[in-house]
């Protein structure tokens, strides 16, 4: 079992989509990376009863939290409750690249 991973080697891109991959999946967490490109977009969305946080490991996101904007960047985290509406775009000039968590829906 792989219980170690480095970042970095699992950051990427996509020209149609923002890049995602995931780290580590279990029944209570599940791990990810999020890459996006100057000018990307996670779409608006919720998760009805999943929490779910973003750390910011590089670039700059404006960040919606219901009707909220935030802009975050590098060594932010950014908390998404359970039913909240939450996206990102990428606002910067280089990649944004974030470390998520969440609880696998019940």
């Amino acid at each position: 079992m792989d219980l170690v991973k480095q970042l970095d080697e699992h950051v990427g891109s996509r020209a149609e989509k923002f890049y995602k991959t995931t780290l580590f999946r279990s029944d209570a967490l599940m791990l990810g990376v999020n890459c996006l490109e100057p000018g990307q977009v996670q779409k608006p969305h919720d998760h009805a009863d999943q929490d779910k946080f973003y750390y910011v490991v590089a670039g700059n996101g404006r960040f919606q939290l219901a009707d909220q904007y935030i802009t975050a960047g590098a060594g932010a985290v950014v908390w998404a409750p359970a039913g909240v509406i939450h996206g990102v775009e990428n606002i910067g000039d280089g990649r944004l690249t974030l470390l998520m968590g969440i609880a696998p829906a019940p």
